[in-house]
Order: C-alpha cells, then structure tokens, then sequence
C-alpha cells in the first residue's frame, strides 16, 4: 500500500506469534485447529527446526529495525509450546531480544495448557523473562470435561496443578487465563471459580463459529436477517452481562478482562487493542513450525488454507507479508465491513466482530458477525452501566 496511491500505508506488524511446537499433548473435542476444516498443519513438522526460529528472529529484527518499533511481543505457541521444552524457549526468546535494535523492547508471553508446568519450567522461563498465559475452561473439574489427553483421560488435575503453581510461586510470571465462553455453563460460577486460580489478567473469547458452522448455543441461524436488531436471542450476550455486572461494581478490581476493558475504552472514545472489538487495524502474525508466515489462526475456523500467504520467513520478510490482501483486508477498517455494519451506531465500538466469525460460505467474510446480536448485546449493558457510574459527574 501506498500513501501517494490514496490508500493508507500499513500497519507494522507488533505481535509475532511463533509455533514452537505444532502437536498437543490434548485433545480438546471442541477444538477449531485440530478438529475443524483446516487441515494444514498434518504436513508440517512437529517442532520448529532451529534454523526455523534463527531466520524469524532475524526477520522479526529486520521488522523492528525498519519500522523503529519501540515494543514486540513475541507469543510463543502452539499446539503445546512446552513439548519444545522450556530451555528452547528461553534461547528463542534471548535470541529475539539480543537481535532487536536498541531501544526495542520485547515482551515474551507463551501461551499453554499448563498441564507441563513445574517448579523448574515455569523458573526457566522466568529466568529468561517469558510469563506464562494459560488456556482453561474454567476452574473446575466440572468445567474441564472436554479437555482431555489423547487416552481421553481428564487434563484438569495436572492444569489445576500448573495453575495453582504459577499463582502460588510465580506471580511474577503469571501473565492470565484465556477462557471460551459455554453459555451452558454458569457465568457467575465460571468467573468466581477463574478468580480463586487469582489470574492477574482474563481473556473471555467467544468460540471460533462463523455463519456456515455457528458457535454451539445459538439457534437455529436460518432466515436470520445478520445485522444489528435482529432480535434473535443472545445467550452469549447474556452470559457475559451476567460476569460484567459481578466485575464492574467490585469493590477492588479481582481481575483484569481484556474484553470489558476494551469495550469500556472504546465506548470513552480510547484506542482499542483486541482483535473481537473496535477498528484498529490487526498487527499480528504468525510463523509456522515449517516457516511460513501465515495470518492468525483464528482463520483456521472458516476453511481450509484460510490463514495461508504463500509466503515463509527464508524468502520473504514480513513486509511481503503486509502487502498480503488478506492482512491488508485486516487492516482496512470501516471499508472491510458489510454495509449493515458500517450503518450501525455500534460500529466504532463493535468494528463488525472478530473477523473469522463474519465467514459465509457463499460470500467470504463481508458480513456481521455471527455473534452480531450477541456483541449488541453486551456493548448496550456496558453503555449503560457506564452512563449510570458517570451520570452523578461534574461537566
């Protein structure tokens, strides 16, 4: 893209999310990257061959270099990153630092199953500056059914464990707990039972569904008219209010949740930095266990080859990358979005929903979101509930 062609000049990119490992050691039965339509990953290399995770580095350099970014997160992933091993993922992470121009600060999270935490994995990545991000479905056995090893015996009892590990011993370390939301399961009781694992930080996703496989929970889509005020029923919409009615009035803030942070900057007229809300262009990618460069994979949820670029980090930099038209369709703001979206006085707030869950099937991704209702929803309660807290205010 090109400023004297009249479109805008590209993001840089500022989060790199690397597949050190390609497998899990789980088998989450609902999960969109090994149980959904994208198939990429069977030929790829379990691991991240060395000469993999040297040439991104050097790439992720040349991108800071460049675009003189000051901040990088490097979010090492998989998979199950700590099938790598922890030592591995601290030489990666030393590696990205030592590369990086001065100035440049890199912030280094990896994102597990906890399962494999121990008292000398998590000081391993502590030492080399890495904090730990945690996926559960709760925090309760009850909550943990579907995640489970390859044997279908429960992971809880060892994630459990890893959480408790980080809260107990390695606060410092402890970066939060990634959570999908089951509208099947009590709000009030997910969220309460998440607080006692004293996460410093939730993120509350709504499961990768789009229009041709819609997320469980939600009826019947067809015939429904997707836009704001269909009317449909909003179990997701609903479960969240319930968790942001417990969080906003608390007394002293138990937890950070990313998403009614961002809603509640967007609504103030603030810059968002959530991929499920707002306009503000994406600057992630990823680099996969055989080097390529693909999109987040998210994507991955909508069909086969979604995320693909062509493209891989010993032939391209990720200024190729930028030029790709589905990361410049990422960042194109209003202009990406149906016009049911860009007439709708949620838009600056909204942004039309997480981009992967706007697929159909018969016309890609220029639609509402699946969840369009469900966002409405939400984003009203917390306008609300904000005008309430501020209306006693001085002008």
């Amino acid at each position: 893209m090109d400023r004297d062609a009249g479109t805008p000049s590209p993001v840089p990119f500022g989060q790199f999310i690397v597949k050190v490992h390609g497998r899990c050691n789980l088998a989450c039965r609902y999960c969109y990257l090994y149980q959904g339509p994208d198939r990429t990953w069977r030929g790829r290399p379990a691991a991240a061959a060395p000469a993999v995770l040297e040439r991104a580095a050097d790439r992720m350099a040349e991108h800071a270099a460049g675009h003189r970014l000051r901040h990088v997160a490097l979010v090492l992933h998989g998979g199950e990153p700590l099938l790598a091993g922890p030592d591995r993922l601290g030489a990666l992470a030393d590696r990205v630092r030592e590369k990086v121009p001065d100035g440049c600060t890199v912030h280094t999270t990896v994102q597990t199953n906890a399962t494999l935490l121990t008292h000398a994995a998590v000081g391993t990545l502590a030492r080399h500056g890495i904090r730990v991000g945690i996926s559960l479905d709760g925090g309760l056995a009850a909550h943990n059914t579907q995640r489970v090893d390859h044997a279908g015996r429960a992971s809880w009892p060892a994630a459990a464990r890893g959480a408790r590990l980080l809260a107990d011993h390695h606060p410092e370390a402890y970066a939060g707990i990634l959570t999908v939301v089951d509208p099947r399961t009590d709000p009030l009781e997910m969220y309460e039972s998440l607080l006692a694992l004293r996460p410093p930080a939730l993120d509350l996703l709504l499961p990768h569904g789009n229009w041709t496989r819609p997320p469980p929970g939600l009826p019947d889509l067809t015939g429904t008219r997707p836009g704001p005020g269909s009317g449909r029923p909003t179990p997701y919409g609903d479960w969240l209010c319930t968790v942001f009615d417990r969080w906003w009035p608390a007394s002293r803030r138990e937890t950070r949740i990313r998403l009614f942070e961002e809603c509640i900057a967007l609504l103030l007229g603030l810059p968002g930095a959530t991929e499920s809300l707002g306009l503000d262009p994406l600057n992630a990618v990823v680099v996969e266990t055989d080097g390529s460069i693909e999109q987040v994979d998210s994507l991955k949820s909508a069909y086969d080859t979604a995320a693909a670029t062509g493209l891989d980090v010993f032939h391209h930099t990720f200024d190729d990358a930028l030029r790709h038209p589905g990361v410049a369709a990422r960042q194109a703001g209003a202009g990406a979005l149906a016009a049911a979206c860009r007439g709708c006085p949620l838009l600056h707030v909204c942004g039309g929903g997480h981009y992967a869950h706007r697929y159909r099937a018969e016309n890609g991704f220029i639609n509402p979101s699946v969840y369009c209702a469900d966002l409405e929803r939400l984003v009203r309660h917390v306008a609300a509930r904000l005008a309430e807290a501020t209306a006693g205010d001085p002008p």
